[in-house]
């Protein structure tokens, strides 16, 4: 075994006690599960811990699953990457590049508004006044971007863009006639066996789901965040699984299994270089990567919302891949820096 295990668990012990964490590791070698633990509550309310077999929110971490439904629908023929945004039926966008394409969607670098950008340090100031349970279809998002202007002409470079992912899933929608969360069921977690991963609505969470925390007003205590994100996920992220499913989807990506080997490749490839980590960050379709020595070192699917942070890396040279999902903020970053660690080490 590459990894030491028992320095990892005390590199995570001493985190925990700096910063309490809440969520679960899990850590795949060649394989084998070789670290898999739960910290903190899933209900604090009813003191119900976290484990391994627990639902966390992956926010942004579902636009893997969104790249991936795009790719499925082009190799039906369906649409192609080349696409303009301008060509899919029953959408409006005034102010918008003809010139915006699918691929641009995918890659982050279509130049369009997002509907994040009137509060780009507060995910949760957005619901104030647009209450989070009106939103529950991609077309929901519509009113909050679709009439704004460019930021910059398609293919200038990358920004980092929920709106795009949003228009995805409303593509998928169209092509489909399927609701997006059920498209995805369908074509992904069931060919996957992914039983315990869904897009589920707040108001009507499944057993073993962890709420997601953030501090309340007072800064000494906790609410949930039922009133911070939108009350259904869709293109843009907001599914919920288990560390266990991940491994199911990243073994039925990687071998080819969702797409044909040449699709596969290319929703893999570093298609642009984003503005992270010195030039050594890159991003392909619906996923992060990270070269080193112009190699591929890692994959990986992020997400973070109020009360949601979620991290799974697949490390391709060392056959390793990681999951760490928690139901706070702020305590999970440093907890997955542990695991990275010691995954550099090995």
């Amino acid at each position: 075994m590459a990894i030491d295990i028992a320095k990892l668990d005390e590199s995570i012990a001493r985190q925990n006690d700096k910063m309490p964490f809440s969520g679960v590791v899990l850590v795949r070698e060649k394989g084998k599960t070789v670290f898999a633990k739960g910290y903190g509550f899933a209900n604090r309310a009813e003191s119900i811990p976290n484990t391994i077999n627990t639902r966390f929110g992956m926010a942004s971490g579902a636009k893997t699953f969104t790249a991936v439904a795009i790719c499925q629908l082009v190799e039906r023929k369906l649409i192609s990457f080349d696409t303009r945004l301008r060509d899919c039926r029953g959408i409006s966008f005034p102010e918008f590049d003809p010139a915006i394409t699918v691929h641009h969607l995918l890659t982050h670098s279509s130049g369009m508004p997002d509907y994040f950008d009137e509060v780009m340090d507060d995910y949760e100031a957005l619901w104030r006044d647009r209450p989070m349970y009106n939103i529950r279809t991609p077309k929901d998002f519509l009113p909050m971007f679709q009439n704004q202007k460019m930021k910059f002409a398609p293919g200038a470079r990358w920004s980092y863009n929920n709106a795009g992912f949003v228009v995805l899933g409303l593509i998928v929608e169209q092509l489909t006639g399927e609701s997006f969360p059920m498209y995805i069921e369908a074509n992904i977690l069931t060919p996957c066996d992914m039983k315990d991963t869904g897009y589920f609505a707040m108001d009507r969470l499944p057993e073993r789901t962890a709420y997601g925390y953030i501090e309340d007003e007072t800064g000494n205590g906790w609410k949930t965040n039922f009133y911070a994100v939108p009350i259904i996920g869709g293109g843009d992220g907001g599914a919920y699984t288990t560390a266990s499913d991940m491994v199911k989807f990243w073994e039925a990506l990687l071998n080819n299994r969702l797409l044909s080997k040449a699709m596969t490749e290319r929703l893999l490839t570093p298609h642009l270089v984003t503005s992270a980590n010195g030039g050594e960050t890159f991003y392909g379709y619906g996923v992060w990567i990270v070269k080193k020595q112009d190699a591929i070192y890692a994959y990986y699917a992020p997400g973070q919302d109020p009360g949601v942070e979620f991290l799974s890396t697949v490390y391709p040279g060392k056959e390793i891949q990681t999951t760490t999902m928690g139901n706070t903020i702020n305590a999970t970053w440093p907890i997955y820096d542990c695991v990275a660690a010691a995954v550099s080490a090995a």
